[in-house]
């Protein structure tokens, strides 16, 4: 796909976002392991909540949930409490995404998984059974996303589970966002001293709204720090949000984004003026990372980030492919030190035609979509945003000549 802004793009108007699939996904395993029915508003309609949803309805005993990640994570606790015997696969990168973390914590409460070829990885077979459930000590600097499939299988366990994370946590919001959507649904669970503590109890099915989504939000303030001008209504948000990336209201703050919320829409503009370099450490929020260091190189902002461990272990490796694709832009970043990543502000102008690789990653396709406000490139395969957003380029075509 061919991306070129005319030189008087208005970037002015309304936009509807997709719900969080975060949220979505959460509220569909917990559905599953209701009694009763969970009336759930507003679910995401993309392909990993698709995926997931389509899993749950355990039609067939080899569940193929494509590049999904967030479902394998919670599919493999999932069928670990109920009867029979799962085959859980995926895609060809799915097999090199490590799940051992999260397998051996399920074969400590009783979960019989066996890896079927390689070990440490996808895919498993899984023979589901009543666990007993007790105590694990798992590490917290790996995935948020072991530790939410745990935490909401917990009560459903026959001692409960009680989690001693260690390390630095990583993406501790998730984490809170899965025990705010357990309370609402019943379930009292203790989050302190870096234990999680849930006691076996009941989830009561009542209705459900999900939100609409932070990280796809991200984007469009990307293109207004990018473009320098502009007005856009978001419709969905809220303002006190149990998503983590809503803390994109603060750090598109110092790019001069001013956000207002009025009956469920936050009105973005710019007020103020880009900072002289931006140094953040993305522990907390991994899956805005690509949006700011496009955002800091298209507005020539010296940056250096921290804390993107776990960017190594997504669809692709997302350091990686910032590094290529934005050399590709004529941005040279580096890797000073394991998880981090910078650029000093030099820019060389490109001398062949910009076509940028997606990697089967939706976040590369839609953080990098902006430049095109500066220079014309070419996204190969633009469908990877059918993973989470699937209407970004229809959207986008509103201001630009796609």
């Amino acid at each position: 796909m061919q991306l070129r802004f005319s030189p008087s793009v208005n970037l002015e108007g309304s936009i509807t976002l997709p719900a969080s699939k975060s949220i979505s996904n959460r509220a569909l395993i917990i559905s599953a392991l209701c009694e009763n029915k969970i009336p759930i508003k507003n679910l995401a309609i993309c392909d990993d909540t698709n995926v997931l949803s389509n899993a749950l309805q355990l039609e067939h005993n080899t569940i193929d949930i494509g590049a999904a990640g967030t479902a394998m994570r919670f599919l493999a606790a999932f069928l670990a409490t109920k009867k029979g015997t799962w085959t859980l696969t995926g895609s060809e990168r799915m097999k090199q995404r490590p799940i051992e973390i999260l397998v051996e914590a399920l074969r400590k409460i009783g979960a019989p998984i066996t890896y079927i070829e390689q070990e440490g990885f996808p895919p498993l077979k899984i023979i589901g059974t009543d666990l007993k459930g007790g105590e694990l000590t798992l590490d917290g600097s790996v995935s948020s996303q072991y530790i939410s499939a745990l935490m909401m299988i917990a009560p459903k366990l026959e001692k409960g589970l009680t989690i001693h994370l260690t390390n630095t946590i990583i993406s501790e919001p998730y984490i809170r966002m899965t025990q705010t959507i357990m309370a609402h649904f019943g379930v009292v669970t203790s989050f302190k001293n870096q234990t999680i503590d849930i006691r076996p109890q009941t989830y009561k099915a009542k209705p459900f709204q999900v939100e609409s989504d932070w990280s796809g939000a991200s984007y469009w303030y990307e293109l207004l720090a990018i473009q320098g001008s502009g007005k856009l209504q978001l419709k969905g948000l809220k303002e006190h949000s149990t998503q983590g990336d809503s803390k994109i209201i603060d750090l598109f703050g110092r790019f001069g984004i001013s956000t207002k919320f009025t009956d469920g829409i936050a009105e973005i503009e710019i007020q103020g003026h880009k900072p002289k370099r931006f140094d953040y450490d993305f522990t907390n929020e991994p899956d805005v990372a690509q949006t700011f260091a496009v955002t800091c190189c298209m507005t020539q902002t010296p940056f250096h980030f921290k804390g993107l461990q776990s960017l190594k272990i997504k669809e692709t490796n997302r350091v990686t492919a910032l590094m290529n694709e934005l050399k590709k832009c004529g941005f040279e970043l580096i890797e000073p030190a394991e998880n981090e990543l910078s650029w000093d502000g030099k820019f060389v102008q490109p001398e062949n035609e910009i076509v940028i690789t997606t990697y089967d990653d939706h976040r590369m396709a839609m953080a990098f979509a902006p430049i095109a406000l500066k220079m014309p490139l070419t996204i190969e395969h633009p469908e990877v945003v059918n993973k989470s957003y699937p209407l970004f380029w229809q959207t986008l075509s509103r201001f630009n000549n796609l």
